[in-house]
């Protein structure tokens, strides 16, 4: 059953892989560096400080909880748990695949990238996505850096398909135990005027 599930995402990986295009490789590699979403961070800090003001400081906290803890869990506790090795580190698959980019860490399973950057995206849903619609839209950019990782040959999708659901998982927790504390927060306020 293992075999078969690895043998299959192989395939897929190799599949989706082979579909490159030169003059997208180095979209791509801009894509899948963390340093140059940046910019996009700072502006999505300064509209949340001039929208919610002091609420901001709970948010952006709720949000670094929830893409630290992603984070950690790809990297501290599945990869080297399960010692997956990335596909440009696999003697067998190095000769098939299209590489990008220098290799990374050893290990791939889960990818950290799609877990960070799923858990921003769900994060920031889950808190504001009622009060602006237009935050659905940060599940595409999460899939976009996500997809990258197997672009870039960095990661087999299953490691994808993991880190996003690590990322969903992390965000999960992460608002409720700030709306947790909201509550409990307003109630010994409450207790305090009374």
């Amino acid at each position: 059953m293992v075999e078969t599930l690895n043998r299959l995402d192989t395939d897929l990986f190799l599949w989706l892989n082979g579909r490159y295009l030169p003059w997208l490789d180095p979209i791509m590699i801009w894509v899948t560096e963390r340093n140059s979403w940046i910019p996009f961070y700072a502006l999505l800090i300064g509209w949340m400080i001039y929208r919610y003001r002091k609420q901001t400081i709970g948010l952006v906290l709720t949000i670094i909880a929830a893409v630290a803890l992603g984070d950690q869990l790809c990297s501290s506790v599945l990869k080297p748990l399960t010692h997956r090795l990335r596909p440009c580190h696999d003697l067998a698959v190095q000769k098939l695949m299209h590489p990008v980019m220098e290799c990374g860490g050893l290990y791939g399973f889960a990818s950290s990238h799609a877990a960070t950057t799923f858990a921003l995206a769900t994060t920031l849903w889950l808190l504001l996505g009622k009060q602006h619609p237009w935050l659905k839209w940060g599940f595409l950019w999460a899939s976009i850096v996500s997809y990258s990782r197997i672009y870039v040959a960095a990661h087999y999708p299953l490691d994808v398909l993991a880190g996003t659901g690590v990322g969903v998982l992390s965000a999960m927790l992460a608002v409720y135990v700030y709306h947790w504390w909201k509550a409990r927060s307003a109630n010994a306020e409450n207790y305090f005027v009374n």
